[in-house]
């Protein structure tokens, strides 16, 4: 482990995201115009995609983070069998989860059950695959369904916030089963499908479209909202989610289900709507 990771074990997660949110929701005009101007500049962002590219338009520099993109910027792989890419990004880590185990990097791996916090949770998925996208600074912010499903239940479960960069998922053991998250279990056409939000260092703040901002508050202990005979459906590629900055969402499949689509691999950058996996032609 680096000399940089570890001294992030002793920082003071929660208090350093929360100066980072008033930072992000500050309406000052000065302070928001320059974390604006500052993020553009270093990160290449591409505002021409956005559905507001005035930069000086923004009223906070969330609101700048969890941009919109203009219609068409992002379109569904026109395939009908194809599960779609959740966010844009690079993909951290994919592939299939072995024995309930999901590979992280560089030989460390985690259970689908330490990062679901439920052991009964994880069992549908024990044999089946992964994809672990990675948001950075640069990218849109907000995530979707990779297929049609109709919200069953939440979990968010309690963690530290951590870094998610490349240098912290190749030294920290269990990273994102370490992490604050919100975990999303949805029901198919093809039975479950999870969405896990990963919570960061100064990234922390997770919003679902269903019920506004659920991170922060930061949780103390596993806490679970039943949404069945709610009628929460959402549509294959509708928005899901977004993050109050960003991190990594992680999609866990059944086995047997579906293709991880190939040449997606770790550092594979990747976009919204591209094909994800195909179903495989006994689950049609």
């Amino acid at each position: 482990m680096s000399v940089a990771t570890f001294l992030t074990y002793l920082l003071p997660h929660r208090l350093l995201s929360s100066l980072a949110r008033k930072l992000a929701y500050s309406a000052s005009p000065g302070l928001k115009q320059w974390l604006i101007d500052t993020v553009v500049r270093r990160f290449g962002v591409d505002l021409g995609e956005a559905a507001q590219s005035d930069a000086t338009a923004y009223p906070t520099f969330n609101a700048f983070f969890t941009r919109a993109l203009r219609p068409g910027a992002r379109n569904a792989d026109p395939d009908p069998a194809v599960l779609l890419m959740p966010a844009d990004g690079c993909i951290s880590q994919c592939g299939p989860i072995v024995d309930g185990r999901i590979f992280q990097a560089k030989g460390r791996s985690f259970t689908a059950a330490e990062l679901l916090g439920d052991e009964a949770d994880a069992a549908p998925f024990r044999n089946g695959c992964f994809a672990t996208v990675y948001l950075s600074p640069r990218d849109y912010h907000r995530v979707h369904m990779p297929w049609t499903g109709t919200l069953r239940e939440t979990v968010h479960v309690p963690g530290r916030l951590f870094s998610v960069g490349t240098a912290a998922v190749a030294t920290m053991p269990r990273l994102f089963a370490r992490n604050e998250r919100m975990v999303c279990h949805f029901d198919t056409s093809f039975g479950p499908m999870v969405s896990v939000m990963v919570g960061a260092l100064l990234v922390s703040g997770v919003e679902t479209v269903w019920s506004g901002v659920e991170i922060p508050r930061y949780a103390d202990a596993l806490t679970r909202k039943d949404w069945r005979g709610k009628g929460i459906t959402l549509e294959r590629f509708q928005e899901m989610a977004r993050f109050n900055y960003g991190s990594t969402v992680i999609i866990l499949l059944p086995p047997g289900v579906a293709e991880l689509t190939p040449g997606l691999q770790a550092e594979s950058p990747v976009r919204l709507g591209q094909a994800l996996a195909t179903r495989t032609p006994n689950q049609t």
